[in-house]
């Protein structure tokens, strides 16, 4: 793999912003050599750009858990180039164990990340990520520390394997235990998945949220080209990491910012390689988040528009037929990119010191290749000019029922319930929902659409991916496998079917959500990007102006802090005071250079 990077000489004369910490005449100066010269490290050393590598592995969380490895192959790349790599942790958001759901911590994992960066004597700083929240967590914390920084991925899982065919994590995972619900799958045999579903390091190897935001944040140039698809075992991984340790000191002595790469035309640039893709809907939150910290509004109709003039190209799980192994092998985001060459700003900046038509210029065209070669690149990545669909893999609907939008991924939605009109089911809490679930009394047909409120940012609290409500056991033994649902929680990127979510407002603070009642007529229409409740616009307001206001599920900590300054989706769930703009982030920049203790 040939990674492009440019080089240009540091400055003369200037200090760097780590030697301010070291080579100032001063008192906390001595300190700083003193302390560090404990460990072991001498005054060439600290004449080096300092590089932190800032990770996020734990052993609680499967995805980050080969950071270790990528972090000392990250230090050897940093010493090549005459840097001195120094390692630190920051919080680890893995999905499968943390409680009440990882999205909750999200903001304090990316506050973590920007005080750390900020408040250490760092030239720049490599950032080590896996699971869904901690890339978006980090690239915001960057992105308001605003210190030359690179991304390196954990990587996706191999392929599970299990009686001839490919598995995905955790899309089977989902698609196994409603058949086991519905009785058509035994026991034996989901024991027998769990052995072989998820079989190496690595987060989930189809194009769910760790593969989505892995591949944002290469097509938004914080990455190194075609880092977002290396399996995590792979040895061509370790190599990257140790190419991405040599680029840190470049950026460092070149002081490149994030904030002069994270762009607005670097973030449209993301939306469309996320639309290419079919990504997950969990990028429609995080890449706003990301953006708000350096002032950029990303507003939803951006998301639809752009989706409009994108087309989908990339045949992968969960709304196609192949994984992150193939997608790999078939050129990752470079090719899709290069698809895409004609749609993107090709003079966004990257973390190669290039733009990103001078990257794309070193990619080969599909079309220039041995047809053999063709073929096999054109089984997961389609061409602009035949593609899988002509709109790219999301849409966002707005009305009655969500004034301010809501989010559907079309490409893993059944075609025929994209436009339909059904009776409401309401639940109230996911917990009604889930004692239901199995009710076989339960009145309920598959024309109706369930409802699930109080399960937003506030109401939850935290937005947990629970929208892909589970289709009511009933039902599931007359052999229906989809319906419409719509809540305003999340729902996991490896998931599918007609879910509506994201609803803004949500229901526990006011939305049209919380008036929706079972019986109630709903309307759905995604190309005409409605979705509205059939209810008297004056009846809907009496019913709010009813409504009980849950009291306050925290009364201290981050719990309070949380519930009481997170945004609504459209906004990217962040806190509102850790908004910004690019002046804001190059002041804390400044800041964090002064202010040495």
């Amino acid at each position: 793999m040939t990674i492009p990077t440019a080089s240009t000489p540091s400055q003369p004369g200037a200090l760097r912003r780590g030697e301010k910490w070291f080579e100032t005449p001063d008192v906390a100066s001595f300190i700083h050599r003193a302390f560090t010269k404990a460990m072991g490290y001498d005054d060439d050393d600290l004449k080096r750009p300092v590089i932190g590598i800032c990770n996020t592995f734990s052993e609680l969380n499967h995805c980050n858990h080969n950071l270790r490895a990528l972090a000392e192959a990250v230090k050897r790349g940093v010493l090549q180039e005459g840097g001195l790599p120094l390692e630190f942790p920051t919080i680890s958001i893995g999905e499968v164990f943390v409680s009440p759901t990882s999205m909750f911590f999200r903001n304090l994992a990316a506050m973590d990340t920007e005080e750390m960066i900020r408040g250490q004597p760092l030239d720049g700083v490599v950032l080590l990520a896996g699971c869904d929240k901690t890339t978006p967590a980090q690239l915001m914390g960057a992105a308001s520390a605003d210190v030359p920084a690179i991304m390196v991925t954990s990587g996706p899982m191999l392929n599970g394997r299990y009686e001839g065919q490919d598995l995905g994590a955790c899309t089977d995972c989902r698609r196994y235990w409603t058949e086991y619900r519905a009785g058509t799958v035994t026991k034996e045999t989901m024991s027998q998945l769990e052995d072989n579903l998820a079989r190496s390091e690595g987060h989930c190897m189809v194009m769910g949220t760790a593969s989505t935001m892995a591949a944002c944040a290469e097509a938004l140039g914080m990455m190194l080209p075609g880092g977002a698809s290396i399996p995590a075992p792979d040895s061509r991984r370790l190599r990257f990491a140790a190419a991405s340790g040599r680029q840190a000191v470049r950026l460092a002595r070149e002081g490149i910012r994030p904030s002069q790469i994270m762009t607005p035309a670097a973030f449209e640039n993301a939306i469309r390689v996320l639309h290419a893709l079919g990504g997950s809907t969990n990028a429609v939150v995080h890449l706003p988040a990301i953006a708000g910290r350096l002032g950029i509004k990303l507003p939803l109709d951006l998301f639809d528009s752009l989706s409009r003039t994108t087309p989908w190209l990339a045949n992968l799980r969960p709304s196609g037929r192949y994984q992150m192994e193939q997608f790999f092998e078939a050129g990752g985001v470079p090719v899709l990119m290069k698809e895409l060459e004609g749609l993107l700003h090709g003079d966004a900046l990257t973390v190669t010191g290039l733009t990103v038509s001078e990257n794309l210029s070193m990619v080969e065209p599909v079309g220039n290749r041995e047809a053999a070669s063709q073929r096999r690149v054109r089984e997961v990545i389609s061409s602009r000019e035949e593609p899988l669909d002509a709109e790219g893999g999301l849409a966002i609907v707005r009305g009655t029922l969500a004034p301010d939008g809501a989010v559907i991924k079309t490409v893993a939605a059944s075609a025929h319930l994209q436009k339909h009109r059904g009776r409401a089911l309401v639940f109230s809490s996911p917990e009604e929902l889930q004692a239901a679930a199995d009710d076989l009394d339960l009145d309920v047909t598959p024309d109706d659409i369930l409802v699930l409120q109080n399960a937003g940012p506030v109401g939850a609290p935290g937005m947990p991916e629970i929208g892909n409500l589970p289709i009511p056991r009933k039902l599931l033994r007359q052999g229906v496998r989809d319906m419409v649902r719509i809540s305003d929680a999340r729902m996991s990127g490896t998931a599918f079917g007609t879910i509506i979510l994201h609803v803004a407002p949500e229901s526990a603070v006011g939305g049209p959500l919380a008036a929706v009642r079972t019986g109630d007529i709903i309307e759905l229409d995604v190309e005409a990007r409605r979705l509205d409740l059939m209810v008297e616009p004056a009846e809907i307001a009496r019913r709010l102006a009813e409504r009980v206001v849950a009291p306050a599920p925290f009364r201290r900590g981050y719990g309070k802090l949380f519930v009481e300054h997170v945004m609504q989706a459209p906004d990217g769930c962040d806190f509102d005071f850790l908004l910004g703009d690019p002046d804001d982030a190059i002041s804390a920049a400044r800041m964090g250079r002064d202010l040495r203790t």
